[in-house]
């Protein structure tokens, strides 16, 4: 690797690590972070935060000022080239003279797609792409996915034991995990445009699906898969004061008993998405519907039923999955309801891209083989 490949990774790693204080706070954005190098020195710095603010690039010319003119300025995405909020980004930076642009990857959205890059180059300035762009497209997989397939990123988060279960037969599953565990949840929540579940699980926990995080600055929407309407109007996800925080959106596919005028007294917004001539959901219609909606990322939190269908769909992108060091049995429920399997070329195939210890249990992150 030469000196300026090198140098031209170190400071695109310092603008990753910028872009990272958005995690939790960018959504519907792309969480982006800008540093700008003049003399082997930064003279100016900056990251995406929140829809409407000022992008990555418009904090790190500011604080440059004239400094900028020669400089090298690292991106982690592409410079926008159109308006949205905000005026395009593109246009501050060729208005600033750098030396170079170095951009981790080329913005996915259909709007700027090297519309920024070949400004840029049309102006003389010298563009290098590509540097960290694998961990740039980690960073921000759900906007990627919503640009590029109309979908969001899904990830299904499982709590289980080490014999894969994750509750008694009788239902009991509080608490399989610990405490270290379940804070861990709150992180992958909270960077979550969505989080979703299925009538089971409300029907058999009465969860709140909310972020549980000390200074957390937004709440996800809140998604119930309910094919029948069964969702009860009393239910915990139906509080008065957590609505007005985060809104509940029940998608469903029939109403057999009338219970949808009920559930909108209640607070719910309710979509009927009937999969034809299976009286459930639809499934990918619901992640496209969700993808309208500009949601990046979506977490399930559901039980085997959901789980299993998302599966058999090929609608789960990511799998997180807390195993817990105790046995539960065969008589337990699993991860996944699925039909019987007659063949190894059917199973599932994973590759497991991260696995480490969370207080005593074991998260492991992995992702179906295309």
């Amino acid at each position: 690797m030469d000196a300026l490949v090198s140098i031209d990774f170190q400071w695109m790693a310092k603008a990753l690590r910028l872009a990272e204080q958005g995690l939790y706070t960018t959504q519907p954005n792309p969480r982006v972070g800008c540093v700008i190098v003049k003399n082997d020195q930064i003279v100016g710095q900056g990251a995406h935060l929140r829809a409407g603010e000022p992008h990555a690039e418009v904090f790190a010319l500011r604080e440059a000022g004239a400094l900028a003119q020669g400089a090298d300025i690292y991106v982690t995405l592409e410079p926008c080239s159109h308006f949205g909020k905000t005026p395009p980004c593109v246009e501050a930076v060729i208005v600033a003279a750098p030396r170079r642009v170095v951009i981790a990857m080329q913005d996915p959205n259909p709007l700027v797609a090297g519309r920024g890059i070949a400004a840029l180059r049309a102006k003389g300035i010298e563009v290098v792409v590509g540097v960290m762009g694998k961990e740039a497209v980690a960073l921000n997989s759900g906007f990627i996915s919503r640009m590029t397939r109309g979908l969001p990123y899904v990830r299904s988060k499982i709590a289980a034991s080490l014999d894969g279960r994750t509750a008694l037969k009788n239902g009991k599953s509080q608490w399989i995990t610990g405490a270290e565990a379940r804070h861990d949840v709150q992180l992958w929540r909270a960077q979550s445009c969505a989080i979703l579940t299925g009538i089971g699980t409300v029907l058999a926990d009465n969860p709140s699906m909310t972020v549980r995080l000390e200074n957390s600055e937004r709440q996800p929407l809140r998604v119930i898969v309910d094919s029948h309407l069964q969702t009860p109007a009393d239910c915990g996800m139906l509080d008065a004061g957590l609505l007005q925080k985060s809104p509940v959106l029940i998608v469903y596919a029939d109403d057999a008993n009338h219970r949808a005028s009920a559930l909108k007294v209640a607070g719910a917004e309710l979509v009927h998405l009937p999969d034809a001539g299976r009286q459930r959901v639809d499934l990918r219609a619901l992640w496209k519907q969700l993808a309208l909606r500009n949601v990046n990322e979506v977490l399930v939190e559901a039980g085997p039923v959901l789980n299993g269908a998302l599966l058999q769909a090929g609608l789960i992108d990511e799998f997180i999955l807390y195993y817990a060091p105790k046995l539960m049995g065969a008589d337990a429920k699993a991860m996944f309801a699925l039909p019987e399997l007659t063949e190894m070329q059917q199973v599932a195939d994973l590759q497991v891209v991260d696995m480490r210890q969370v207080g005593r249990d074991i998260r492991l992150l992995a992702r179906p083989v295309s």
